[in-house]
């Protein structure tokens, strides 16, 4: 039977039987925004959500009946950004922080406590507390990747490899900027570090799971993966991280962050997908699907 594990921080959704190395998160589809961060905040309960990837964690909600854990953020991208190291912070926003060496990410206000959301609109009037940064890293962070690092090793102990497959949106306008520069126009990014995160067999799998599905992909153009990548593909060790970036269009209304009418079809093609890679045999899959959809988990812990 398939169970939820929750905490403040995270919902662990765990297969009956975990059948496959895969382990799939989801750490910017958060969206329990605490009270006090909106009071805090200078955008409103609309402008502070542009930086989710909402609704990612529904996309992938049926991994689990694959036999594959699903590893989903409760906290805002806007609030806390799990995909960044725990030491990326930003001068700016923080008081009490010294200016670190360049880092593109802290530069553009994308630290682990972002100073901005999509376009650049600034979360906060002034600076936060050092002591409100590190109670958050406490509290949501730390939770989190212990989370994740304990099941990419217990994935790996028990199948010889861990295959982190990590889930992610773009914005639309994102890939017309690459459409502009004369290059194909891709609905899926995989970004595997130009290999450093994953070996190429492992990325050819997930890559040809997502053509077969007829979608255009490509690879670590625009984005090539970050901390989470970083952090956790060993290769060596047989750990690999892909990260996965979709385009919102293809799900979604941008501007008012809701599903729009194609977004359960799209729903059942990713659900495909994961059958793929997961290597669900046909009959499996359908039956997995069906009950993802109509059925998702319920037990918690």
């Amino acid at each position: 039977m398939q169970g939820i594990i929750s905490s403040d921080a995270y919902m662990l959704h765990r297969p009956g039987q975990q059948t496959c190395p895969m382990v799939f998160s989801s750490p910017h589809s958060g969206c329990d925004y605490p009270s006090e961060f909106l009071h805090e905040t200078v955008l409103d309960s609309h402008a502070i959500r542009s930086s989710e990837d909402a609704f990612i964690d529904r996309l992938f909600g049926a991994a689990p009946a694959f036999g594959a854990p699903l590893l989903v953020a409760r906290a805002p991208r806007a609030f806390i950004d799990l995909n960044r190291g725990a030491d990326e912070l930003d001068p700016a926003v923080i008081e009490g922080v010294e200016r670190p060496p360049h880092n593109p990410r802290i530069s553009s206000g994308l630290g682990v406590i972002p100073r901005v959301v999509s376009g650049g609109r600034q979360i906060y009037h002034g600076k936060i507390a050092r002591a409100l940064a590190e109670a958050r890293l406490a509290a949501w962070w730390h939770p989190w990747h212990d989370r994740l690092r304990s099941l990419i090793e217990e994935t790996r102990e028990r199948f010889g490899e861990a295959v982190l497959i990590d889930c992610h949106s773009m914005p639309h306008e994102a890939i017309d900027l690459q459409a502009r520069s004369g290059q194909p126009r891709p609905q899926i990014v995989l970004g595997d570090r130009f290999g450093a995160s994953a070996k190429r067999d492992v990325v050819d799998r997930i890559a040809s799971a997502f053509e077969t599905a007829g979608l255009r992909v490509s690879r670590n153009m625009p984005f090539a993966g970050a901390y989470i990548t970083q952090a956790y593909g060993r290769p060596p060790r047989n750990v690999h991280a892909v990260q996965i970036e979709i385009d919102r269009q293809l799900y979604m209304d941008e501007d008012r962050i809701e599903p729009h009418a194609g977004f359960e079809d799209f729903r059942q093609l990713i659900t495909g997908v994961i059958a793929e890679i997961t290597g669900a045999d046909a009959m499996a899959a359908a039956e997995a699907a069906t009950l993802a959809g109509r059925n998702p988990p319920l037990a918690a812990e």
